[in-house]
């Protein structure tokens, strides 16, 4: 079962509470709440997701760049390029530079299906 916008808000608070949280020992639970935002396709998510991503080297490599377009790639592009602000252009440069790489034939449906497979459900 899929995520749906009425835990939106929710999943992004248990996200900022992750992201704070020193205690925790792996990245599993930081990478599933990605997963859901990703999911439920908000393009106002990438700047959540992507500050996940940057967090340290660890959740820079655990957390796919995909899962920073659940709007899609060129809706993502599109919203972060009226974004002011360093974080946005950062993003928009490092999602640019990943598309020839990781955006070649990108689909959220195959990404989501991947996941399910990968997790079991």
């Amino acid at each position: 079962m899929e995520p749906d916008g009425v835990n939106w808000e929710a999943i992004r608070q248990l996200l900022h509470q992750e992201m704070e949280n020193r205690q925790s020992e792996d990245n599993e639970v930081l990478k599933l709440l990605c997963i859901m935002l990703f999911c439920i396709g908000n393009v106002e998510d990438t700047g959540l997701i992507w500050q996940a991503k940057r967090m340290n080297q660890d959740t820079s490599s655990y957390i796919d760049v995909q899962l920073l377009c659940g709007a899609g790639y060129e809706e993502t592009l599109f919203y972060l390029e009226k974004m002011d602000g360093e974080q946005a252009n950062k993003e928009l440069l490092y999602l640019r530079q990943c598309e020839p790489y990781d955006f070649v034939h990108f689909s959220k449906v195959e990404w989501v299906l991947d996941y399910k497979r990968y997790y079991g459900v």
